[in-house]
């Protein structure tokens, strides 16, 4: 099952009244859901990865009206997103130093890190040019399609 088949069932999800869509082929089941309801894919009747679905909110980048004014206004920060389901990996190995840290400039198309989907290692760049400000996922840790991976304050 390729990654193009895999947007086009969240697209058809996210477009439409359906609120489901569970198939399964040659041995892997995959169900995408507009709710939060955990994600199951099986290749094997004994072995199920289920990514973990966050009950918190996304970090957003809004600001709140609030009686006390700011300080300063923040720099709008940009987000790096996942554009796949898969496992997420700081270094191209176990044992090799994390593509990039907090603190660290990144440039565009520079790898920020690796998604596991399907046995396949799927490099994902830069946008922008800036300061990575935060890494919101842990290494090793199940990615959701779309998931924020990295905020970047573009330079």
């Amino acid at each position: 099952m390729d990654i193009t088949y895999l947007k086009k069932l969240v697209k058809i999800v996210e477009q439409s009244t359906v609120d489901v869509i569970e198939i399964e082929e040659e041995g892997l089941k995959i169900r995408v859901a507009k709710n939060s309801h955990p994600v199951v894919m099986q290749s094997h009747p004994h072995l199920a990865v289920t990514p973990a679905v966050a009950d918190r909110p996304l970090p957003t980048t809004e600001t709140v009206a609030s009686p006390v004014p700011a300080a300063a206004p923040t720099p709008k920060l940009v987000e790096i997103k996942s554009p796949i389901v898969g496992t997420f990996y700081r270094a191209p190995a176990p044992d090799a130093a994390a593509y990039v840290e907090v603190g660290h400039t990144v440039q565009p198309k520079q790898v920020l890190c690796i998604i596991e989907a399907m046995k396949l290692m799927n490099e994902i760049e830069s946008d922008v040019s800036g300061k990575v400000v935060k890494i919101m996922v842990e290494n090793g840790q199940p990615v959701e399609y779309n998931q924020t991976l990295f905020l970047i304050e573009p330079a």
